[in-house]
């Protein structure tokens, strides 16, 4: 009994190749719209799938697969007489082997100018049924969706056959294929602003597989999300090494800093944390004063800026030891002075998108939230002690305020003339970040203004900053030690603004 392929793929890469290895080892090959035309122009003696349904190509190729003729073939279990008394009966034919991947859904979304129509036409009906149904009855019949499984398919099925361990692995590659794109559908029909549904469907085409995650000892690997993901997820490495797990995060973090500011802006990220932040007049002074804010611990940091990447702020990255360099663009000769350093990973970014969730794993699940984009808003704040802030201190507290959301908690930045001076970051006690934010700034401290991510739950934080010379405070407030928070503010003739809201970052 000859053995049939069903070949439809709308990424055809290496697809008559693999077509022709199929035919020499025996199998009919049957095949739909594109694909059939693109193997006859290839030379492949291959067979329309109307040729198993008995019935034609309808609605602009709509409904061509979604019969018995096909769903049969996939289905019937091959050790049960009734299902293969009823093939027969039916006068329809057993498929052995699936090639399927899907419409360029997210391909054609992601394209500017896509017109609605044309993304709701990339919705494939067809294709995801017969790869459920092949995958579902893989102990029958082999499923491929992916052009990189076409060589060892091949192998195997020249070697005896494929076995069990493998029809498994093409199958569970075959629902994770349908899956992702349904996803993809979703987020994209969802938009960015719906509430969390009963169901969240999460879905990433690989980017790239890591050397390890965060150690050494654990795998890792880069997802994109989305059909347009922006940020890193659309990233272009221009050179250096290949990327880490922790590069990643870090350029992640530094990426969504700098994008708070309109001015030209430089964030430096150790270990997830602002280690130098500023903006100025040109992105290369911005450079030299987040470099000065902490020159020790941006030693092997991760840069990003908000602009593109010119020669003068290339000649002083060019200085120091730098893991990652990320851009919105990057010139021509910037990108000359960067090769200098071969190993340094350079990046041109495109714009962060928040269209997906804040997804954050754990044993057993996982947790969604809305992106933290909420900005700053003086309308909104309340100056709670004796004295108004001058509009020089409110500028200040803006850059302040806009920078400790991107801190990890318990978070304390101490900023100055739109610079990040001392950071206190990830711990434990608010008075402690308050103690090691003003140890980072020294002398630098006096005439800052303090941010705190949420509130004070005794004056002795605020204190620590009022002693080294904060004129201005801004934080949530809430706490039932406020009054005595604000008195210690106002004995020291500071300033202090409450927001009403907080900015945890875990």
């Amino acid at each position: 009994m000859p053995k049939r392929a069903l070949l439809s793929a709308s990424n055809r890469s290496g697809l008559p190749a693999f077509a022709r290895g199929l035919a020499r080892l025996g199998y009919e090959l049957y095949s739909t719209g594109g694909t059939l035309l693109a193997l006859e122009e290839a030379a492949v003696e291959v067979r329309s799938v109307s040729l198993l349904t008995g019935f034609p190509e309808i609605m602009d190729g709509r409904v061509k697969t979604l019969h018995p003729g096909v769903h049969g073939g996939l289905l019937a279990v091959r050790d049960n007489p009734e299902h293969m008394a009823a093939l027969e009966e039916q006068g329809l034919l057993a498929i052995d082997l699936l090639c399927v991947n899907l419409y360029p859904f997210a391909q054609t979304a992601a394209r500017e100018g896509a017109s609605w129509q044309e993304i709701v036409e990339q919705i494939d009906v067809g294709g995801p049924a017969m790869i459920r149904a092949a995958a579902k009855n893989h102990h029958d019949v082999v499923v491929v969706v992916r052009p990189e499984r076409y060589s060892e398919v091949l192998s195997a099925l020249g070697e005896g056959g494929a076995g069990e361990e493998l029809r498994r692995r093409l199958a569970a590659e075959a629902f994770v294929h349908t899956a992702t794109y349904d996803s993809q559908i979703a987020a994209w029909l969802r938009g960015p602003q719906a509430d969390f549904a009963p169901e969240l469907a999460l879905g990433g085409s690989l980017a790239q597989p890591l050397r390890y995650g965060e150690n050494p000892h654990q795998k890792a690997a880069f997802y994109r999300v989305g059909p347009d993901p922006g940020g890193l997820g659309s990233a272009r490495q221009v050179q250096g090494l290949e990327l880490s797990f922790n590069n990643i995060q870090d350029a992640a973090a530094a990426l969504t800093l700098v994008n708070e500011y309109r001015q030209p802006a430089v964030a430096i990220v150790k270990h997830m944390n602002p280690c130098g932040l500023a903006t100025a007049d040109t992105l290369a002074e911005a450079y030299g004063l987040a470099f000065e804010c902490d020159p020790v611990s941006a030693f092997g940091g991760v840069v990003a800026l908000n602009r593109e990447l010119d020669v003068a702020t290339a000649g002083q990255l060019a200085n120091i030891f730098v893991e990652v360099v990320v851009a919105p663009a990057i010139s021509p000769e910037a990108a000359e002075i960067i090769a200098r350093k071969p190993k340094v990973r350079l990046l041109e970014a495109g714009p962060v998108r928040y269209a997906s969730y804040d997804v954050r794993s754990v044993p057993g699940g996982f947790l969604a939230q809305e992106w933290d984009t909420r900005g700053f808003d003086r309308a909104a704040c309340r100056v709670a002690g004796k004295r108004q802030p001058t509009d020089a201190e409110w500028a200040q507290l803006e850059f302040a305020w806009l920078a400790v959301k991107h801190v990890k908690s318990n978070a304390i930045v101490l900023a100055r003339d739109f610079q990040a001076v001392g950071v206190g970051a990830g711990q434990m006690s608010r008075v402690e970040a308050a103690q090691i934010a003003v140890r980072r700034a020294g002398d630098r401290a006096a005439g800052c203004v303090m941010a705190s991510d949420a509130f004070f739950p005794f004056p002795d934080g605020v204190e620590e900053g009022l002693r080294a010379g904060v004129t201005a405070v801004i934080q949530p407030g809430g706490s039932v030690k406020d009054p005595e928070v604000i008195a210690a503010a106002d004995a020291a003739g500071a300033a202090m603004v409450l927001t009403g809201e907080r900015h945890f970052k875990h």
